[in-house]
């Protein structure tokens, strides 16, 4: 039995932070997982630019309602769904992820909660779990699965590593020169040529 883990941003949808920060005029909001693998001080540090410029939840959310799906990303995932189970694992926020939910057909997403005040000020946030990714798959081989993953960041590889088969999509050449033992690829046609592969 195998199940596919999927990352979220930079896989399926633009990276919202990136989003938001080209629309409120912010350009160190432009820091992602990609450049930072503590995931932890990228949100201490994300929050804290926000209360300095006075944002909050619904200015994120207003951003996210205008971005739309990668192009070809519904259809890998609609294919893919009916191949075999997918899981989204994301280290974004249900606050964040449900509007993006509804434009790629309802798939399953286990992600992570903020905390956000009456005035819409975020004022933290929660973990799902520690590790989300890591964990989430070893819950799942406990159960009987094979895992097979993909993600484009250093908060994937843990995943990646940990599954019968782990891909690379549209990482950074940084990332694929530390890691050349992930098969990486750039289009959704390889990437499912590669899981539908690696399942059978």
């Amino acid at each position: 039995m195998y199940i596919t883990c999927l990352d979220l941003e930079g896989v399926l949808v633009p990276e919202i932070w990136i989003a938001f920060a080209e629309a409120s005029g912010i350009p160190e909001l432009k820091r992602t997982t990609r450049d930072e693998p503590d995931y932890d001080k990228l949100m201490k540090w994300r929050i804290g630019i926000l209360k300095e410029h006075g944002l909050g939840l619904k200015e994120i959310q207003q951003t996210i309602e205008t971005i739309d799906p990668l192009p070809g990303a519904k259809k890998f995932l609609d294919d893919l769904r009916d191949m075999m189970q997918v899981i989204i694992i994301s280290d974004t926020f249900t606050q964040f992820a449900s509007p993006l939910m509804k434009k790629l057909g309802n798939p399953t997403i286990f992600c992570n909660s903020l905390e956000v005040a009456e005035s819409g000020e975020i004022t933290g946030f929660k973990m799902r779990i520690q590790n989300s990714k890591l964990t989430t798959v070893k819950a799942l081989q406990s159960i009987g699965y094979d895992t097979i993953a993909s993600g484009d960041s250093y908060n994937d590889l843990a995943m990646i590593e940990a599954s019968k088969a782990g891909f690379l999509f549209r990482s950074t050449d940084k990332i694929k020169a530390d890691y050349p033992q992930y098969p990486a690829f750039e289009t959704y046609d390889e990437l499912f040529d590669a899981i539908k592969k690696a399942a059978n």
